[in-house]
């Protein structure tokens, strides 16, 4: 497994963390911060709309 290389942690309000990471594969990961080894895979694309959706209040409810 390549080393997964994860950006500074997204903070909502009254929610989780979340921070999204990518190796050297182009491969995308998004995981709770402070539990990285728990993560899900994705295209790096398909893993920036959801988080983009969920930063525009399009999808509170998943957090």
């Amino acid at each position: 497994m390549s080393e997964i290389h994860w950006e500074a942690p997204f903070c909502a309000e009254s929610s989780n963390c979340f921070r999204l990471g990518v190796d050297a594969e182009g491969n995308g990961y998004i995981a709770v911060a402070g539990q990285e080894e728990r993560h899900l895979t994705d295209s790096r694309d398909a893993l920036r709309a959801l988080i983009q959706d969920i930063k525009d209040g399009k999808a509170d409810h998943l957090l």
